[in-house]
Formats: structure tokens, C-alpha cells, sequence
């Protein structure tokens, strides 16, 4: 009876954050130019909601329910997505520049983020939405680390931002410096964040820049599995270490570690040597997508703008330069194998 009372108090919450993303989803395909996703629509919504009226007790449980255990089910049906022979449609050469565009995200994300005195969580969030997928990256990191929901929402809301400029500045840039269009698509595809953004800068460009863009972007998207695994590992000592020093004994690392990236990397395995039919595929891959919706909205709806208004500017001065600097280490790999 206990349990069945605790699973009816999060209904309220729960639907709520349905009734956003299926809203966000909507106006997403009322865009006619696919520049923002459903997850930054959704998360907006939230905060503007959340701007308007505080959520109450009756949805409070259910939202951060949402917030957290509906977002690890979306992260793991995402494996079902995720093939490891996908690398291959695209050759090696733009795995030397992903690999160029994360070590910089992520070295330089670590220098950016101490320099300016940002807490490790929302400084690799950052990083991660720069420099793998958006907001996918930030929403499948954000549970493995026990990111904050303001610190979600701050990277998300910085990864928007500068995709929005990068949209409009990749094609002009692009025709200035002669680019073909597998050099364009290629610097597109590692450097713009967001999958949506990446189309819209790509067939900005040509079809077929644009079409090299996507591709370049769905497999960079599989530099999900390793950076999720290596923050699970980072995010369990840290904890090991903080329970060590305020307890003085140590702990159980089974406890803390992150069991639902087993489900994630196992839907990732099966997918990769076929076990998983297509269409099972492509629907798991649309439900995580909606899952991640409503849990972005949740997020949104709990967080309070005041309370990000505190960060102050330095998470966005974080994201600039990760940002800047991924363009230009991504431009200039290809100009190093002779692309460009």
C-alpha cells in the first residue's frame, strides 16, 4: 500500500512535465527552420513557468522524479541508438579532428572552469555539451556526476546561446575560406554542438555539406559512452574521497556507482552486433528522445532564474571560450591534413 501511495504522488509532477515536452515537441515542429530543439524549448518553458508560480507540494515529488530516475531510463534507452560500427561511415578523418575538439573541451574546459572558479560539475557540463552533442551530453553526464538542476539548466542555456551564433556565422565563414563541402561539413560536424544546430548550419552550407555534417555529428554523439564511463569513475572517487575526509572511513564503491550506465552500455552492445531490430531501434531511439524532453522540462520547472542569475557571467564567459577555441582547433586539424 506504501508503494503504491509513493508511486501515485509523483502522477501529478510526472504529467506535468509530459504535458511540457509534448508542448516543446509541437512548437519544435511549428519552427520552420529547425534551429532549437524540443530540449531547450522544453527547458525555457519550465523556467518560464517556474518564473510564474513555484511548483507546489502535490507536484514537487514527482518533478524531481522525473529530474532524475526518468532521465536515467531515457540515458539508457539512448544505447539502443548508439551503434560502434557507425564510426566507420565516416573514415578516420573525422576521428582526428573529434579527438583534437574533445581533448580541447575537456583539457581546456579543466583550466577554463579552475581560472575562473567554477565547481568541477557545471564546468565539465559545459565541456561535454560543447564538445560531443548538446544537450544530450549535458542531460546523459548530469545524473552520473549528481549535477544540481541549476547547474543543467546554466549549460544547457549556454550551449543554446552560442550555437545560435555559430548557425549563423558557420556558412558565411565557410564560403570566405573556400571550403569544400566535406571540409565544411566535417568542421561543422565536430564543432557546432547541438544536433539540430548542426543541420541547420550544415544545409545552410549545401546538401552535401549537410549531409557529412549529420553524419560526422552521429558519430561523434558515440563519444557518449567513454565520457560518461571515465565521469562515473571520476564522480565515485570523489566521493570516496569527501566520505574518507568527513567520516574518516572508508566506503562501499558499489554503493555509489552508477548502475544504470550497465543498461545504457548494454542496449549500446546489442544494437552494435545487431541484436536489436531496427525498427526497436528507431522507437527506443524516439522514446529516450521524449523521456529526455520531459525530464529536461522538469529541470526547468525546478529551477529558479534568480537562483542561476548568481553564477553571474563566468559559466557563459566558460562557454565562449570552450566554444571559440574547439572552432578553431577544429579548423585548424583540417588545415593540418590539407582539407582547408
Amino acid at each position: 500500500m506504501q508503494r503504491m501511495e509513493k508511486y501515485a504522488s509523483v502522477v501529478p509532477g510526472l504529467l506535468i512535465a509530459v504535458a511540457v515536452a509534448a508542448a516543446a515537441r509541437f512548437l519544435e515542429r511549428l519552427l520552420p527552420i529547425h534551429l532549437i530543439g524540443a530540449s531547450v524549448i522544453a527547458l525555457f518553458i519550465g523556467m518560464g513557468l517556474n518564473a510564474l508560480r513555484k511548483p507546489s507540494a502535490l507536484v514537487a515529488g514527482g518533478l524531481r522524479f522525473t529530474s532524475k530516475r526518468v532521465l536515467k531510463l531515457a540515458i539508457i534507452l539512448l544505447g539502443a541508438s548508439l551503434s560502434m560500427g557507425d564510426i566507420l561511415t565516416v573514415g578516420k578523418l573525422s576521428l582526428m579532428v573529434m579527438c583534437f575538439t574533445l581533448l580541447t573541451c575537456f583539457g581546456g574546459g579543466y583550466l577554463v572552469g579552475r581560472s575562473l572558479g567554477l565547481n568541477w560539475k557545471l564546468s565539465n557540463l559545459i565541456s561535454a555539451g560543447t564538445g560531443i552533442c548538446g544537450g544530450s551530453a549535458i542531460a546523459a553526464i548530469a545524473p552520473v556526476i549528481d549535477a544540481q538542476d541549476r547547474d543543467i539548466a546554466y549549460a544547457m542555456s549556454a550551449t543554446f546561446l552560442f550555437d545560435m551564433v555559430m548557425i549563423l556565422m558557420f556558412p558565411f565563414l565557410g564560403h570566405w575560406l573556400g571550403m569544400s563541402d566535406m571540409a565544411y561539413g566535417l568542421w561543422a560536424g565536430t564543432a557546432v554542438n547541438d544536433t539540430s544546430s548542426v543541420v541547420a548550419a550544415g544545409y545552410a552550407f549545401s546538401e552535401a555539406a549537410g549531409d557529412f555534417a549529420t553524419m560526422v555529428k552521429l558519430t561523434r554523439t558515440l563519444s557518449i559512452i567513454p565520457t560518461v564511463l571515465i565521469f562515473s569513475v571520476i564522480n565515485v572517487r570523489e566521493k570516496c574521497r569527501l566520505n574518507v575526509a568527513v567520516e574518516g572511513e572508508r566506503v562501499n564503491v558499489l554503493t555509489l556507482f552508477p548502475w544504470f550506465i550497465l543498461g545504457f552500455l548494454g542496449l549500446a552492445l546489442f544494437n552494435s552486433v545487431g541484436v536489436i531490430p531496427a525498427a526497436v531501434s528507431a522507437f527506443l531511439k524516439d522514446l529516450s528522445k521524449f523521456l529526455m524532453v520531459a525530464a529536461l522540462a522538469a529541470i526547468g520547472l525546478n529551477t529558479d532564474f534568480r537562483e542561476m542569475q548568481k553564477a553571474g557571467l563566468r559559466p557563459m564567459l566558460h562557454g565562449f571560450i570552450i566554444s571559440a577555441l574547439v572552432v578553431v582547433v577544429a579548423l585548424l586539424v583540417e588545415m593540418a591534413m590539407g582539407l582547408v
